[in-house]
């Protein structure tokens, strides 16, 4: 874990180094110059040896690139779930029922005499 953090670190400066080198450059020209508005020949402009600056912005473009894939591979956790590793919820515990009691056999009742009534 700390050589994550220790190559985070590293990271956020190598991030800050080349935007400094990079704002550090002279600028080639305008753009008109660079889409053969200017009067050279070549299709970007005249081609200049290459500077410290330009050869810094190189070696930091590939620690920036390096850097971003190396934290990209330490920072998988390997293809585990999202809830690999938390316990399995328990099932719910519920009052215990009250027997039923079996069904018994129907009763037979008559209907109760109706009264006699007066002819």
């Amino acid at each position: 874990m700390v050589l994550y953090y220790l190559l985070s670190t590293f990271y956020v400066l190598t991030c800050l180094i080349l935007l400094m080198v990079i704002l550090l450059q002279q600028g080639k020209g305008d753009m008109a110059a660079a889409f053969g508005g200017g009067s050279s020949q070549s299709a970007f402009g005249a081609r200049a040896g290459a500077t410290v600056l330009s050869k810094a912005t190189a070696v930091m473009a590939v620690l920036f690139m390096v850097g971003a894939m190396a934290l990209a591979l330490m920072g998988q956790r390997g293809p585990g779930s999202v809830v690999s590793g938390t316990a399995a919820p328990r099932a719910p515990v519920s009052a215990p029922k009250a027997p039923v009691p079996p069904p018994t056999a129907p009763v037979k009742t008559t209907p109760p005499a109706s009264p006699a009534q007066p002819k």
